[in-house]
């Protein structure tokens, strides 16, 4: 990794902070979710409202190889 790299993660953990810190219930849930709804078959809803109002909905059942994807994430944050 070179020091380029580094930069961007620290400025990427420093834009999670704030995140974390303008929305603090959205890592309880994550982890809630995670914990006991994250299995093949579950329905994951999106729905986005810009201020104009109108809506973007859409959804996704969860497959195996999303659970494989979702695990490898999960073993990026270790």
């Amino acid at each position: 990794m070179n020091i380029s790299q580094l930069a961007r993660l620290q400025s990427l953990r420093k834009h999670l902070e704030v995140f974390q810190k303008n929305h603090p219930k959205f890592q309880h849930f994550l982890n809630a979710v995670s914990r006991d709804a994250v299995k093949e078959g579950t329905v994951i809803e999106i729905s986005v409202t810009p201020p104009e109002g109108k809506t973007y909905v859409t959804n996704l059942k969860l497959q195996k190889d999303d659970l494989d994807f979702l695990q490898a994430l999960q073993q990026l944050r270790r």
